[in-house]
């Protein structure tokens, strides 16, 4: 057997205690962990120790006396990735100081190769300059021997975790190129998958596009899609509802106007179409447009120019239209309420959302989605779904479509009490039914006043006295929220007031 003279021999005493400790304590800490590690030490004493250290716990274990051995090993067509793809190697221990390549040098050459396996690097001349420099050069971790049997299992567990979540990740990434689409768009189901891959093809076009579909199924979504992925997506992507906006003040907003034209002009005003001039425009709601802004509308995506309210001057324009609606113009049209010439020039490429209820196997992946994006935001322990919970979820019919699933699962990640979401936190139609609600909560004919305090006082109950949750779901700010207490008795009148919220605050 051949040591390094460089290294600090280890005593027959010292040999034998670190065989019986690491047998029970590496079995411990990482009991339910297996996977492949490879030992890279030119001192052969060590090497044998660390294999044996490792394979009580079940790990598969290759050993290298030179770094240089193990990178050629490692890389494509050597003999450990014709045993095993090098890809599914959990982790890699090496010393630092060797013959011909160092392990900091090795840590550099393999990064390139395979960036995402984790190296911890073990020496015995540690010192702080140089822990330092071994984690910048991509190391996971650096352990000073002689090293403790604790922190070599502790590293060693959390090394093989990280490895662990790094693959569920690169996992994830490719269910979500395979079947989530595009961007924040989410489905696998046929009808939406047609969808992303109409969305793909018009993207790089540059034809107006009119997306039709029930309320709440994402018509907005596709279109940032759309802009997202052509072209134009380092421009301007502006969204207008047309029913959210007077009509006497559409124009303006929409074309801009100048200082004087109407009471109330007191200065020049940019409208939407050249805020968005290079990008993107989107209407929705574009069915619900009084018809003499339909004649202007036409006449913009005719000539390519705009003219403000209360300007004679014509400016040009480079703007794409993605329109939406939920509205069937077709019939608008035969009724009169909608031009059929400005329909054609909307529709020159349209594309339909199917309702959630015909993409039934897009649901789980949709509540998993805002799972995740609520209890990131609401600091929920909430993890996941039972399988009840699913079952239930795709069962419903989903009048409200995504906006509406979203808005339970919301809810629902506020209001558990536990890390699963079960079937009784998924209301049902009866009691999110407004009717329902208020048939139930109106039997004895309360105020308004009392319905509030009601309403308040369940809200409370649910979300166990949390103010940040209740003032969310209630739609006020906590400072309103504290005075409902007192105004209700829930509190007494002279609490103190546990911290200064401004009214501005939001929910």
């Amino acid at each position: 057997m051949t040591t390094n003279p460089l290294k600090p021999p280890i005593s027959d005493v010292q040999n034998y205690a670190l065989r019986e400790k690491m047998s029970h304590d590496i079995g411990f800490s990482m009991k339910g962990h297996k996977g492949h590690i490879v030992i890279i030490d030119d001192d052969r004493e060590m090497q044998s120790l660390l294999k044996d250290f490792l394979s009580n716990s079940q790990f598969f274990c290759s050993t290298y006396s030179s770094a240089k051995e193990a990178l050629a090993a490692l890389k494509p067509g050597g003999t450990l990735s014709k045993e095993a793809e090098a890809s599914e190697i959990d982790l890699i221990i090496s010393d630092i100081k060797m013959p011909e390549m160092d392990g900091m040098e090795f840590v550099e050459q393999l990064k390139g190769v395979y960036p995402d396996i984790p190296v911890i690097l073990i020496t015995a001349f540690g010192s702080i300059g140089s822990a330092i420099d071994a984690i910048k050069k991509g190391a996971y971790d650096y352990i000073v021997k002689p090293f403790k049997l604790a922190e070599m299992s502790v590293t060693i567990g959390r090394a093989v975790e990280y490895r662990k979540l790094q693959r569920d990740n690169h996992a994830l990434r490719k269910e979500v190129r395979r079947s989530w689409g595009l961007g924040d768009l989410v489905g696998k189901s046929s009808g939406m998958k047609q969808v992303f891959d109409l969305v793909t093809r018009v993207a790089q076009a540059t034809a107006n596009v009119l997306i039709t579909g029930e309320s709440g199924t994402g018509k907005e979504m596709v279109a940032r899609a759309i802009h997202n992925n052509g072209p134009r997506a380092q421009k301007p992507f502006v969204a207008i509802n047309c029913t959210a906006i007077p009509e006497n003040l559409l124009e303006s907003e929409l074309f801009g106007h100048a200082k004087g034209s109407f009471t109330g002009a007191i200065a020049n005003k940019k409208g939407l179409f050249q805020e968005a001039d290079g990008g993107t425009i989107f209407l929705d709601e574009i069915g619900d447009m009084n018809s003499a802004l339909q004649a202007k509308l036409l006449r913009v995506i005719q000539e390519r120019t705009i003219k403000a309210v209360g300007e004679n001057t014509t400016r040009s324009i480079d703007v794409r239209i993605i329109a939406a609606t939920h509205k069937d113009l077709k019939a608008a049209i035969k009724e009169g309420l909608f031009r059929e010439d400005l329909y054609y020039r909307l529709s020159v490429i349209p594309l339909v959302i199917p309702p959630l209820r015909h993409r039934q196997e897009d649901i789980p992946l949709l509540a998993e989605h805002f799972l995740r994006k609520y209890s990131a935001a609401n600091r929920s322990p909430v993890k996941g779904f039972t399988k009840a919970a699913i079952n239930k979820l795709v069962e419903l019919r989903w009048e409200g479509n995504v906006r509406e699933l979203e808005n339970v699962i919301e809810r629902a990640v506020v209001l558990c009490n536990s890390d699963l979401i079960d079937s009784d936190d998924i209301p049902t139609p009866d009691t999110v039914n407004a009717e329902h609600f208020f048939g139930s909560a109106t039997a004895d004919f309360p105020t308004v006043e009392a319905l509030e305090k009601r309403y308040i006082k369940l809200v409370l109950e649910k979300t166990g006295g949390r103010k940040d949750r209740a003032a969310h779901i209630l739609g006020i700010n906590r400072r309103t929220l504290y005075r409902k207490e007192r105004e209700y008795g829930f509190l007494s009148a002279d609490a103190p007031e546990e911290e200064v919220i401004s009214d501005s605050e939001t929910y």
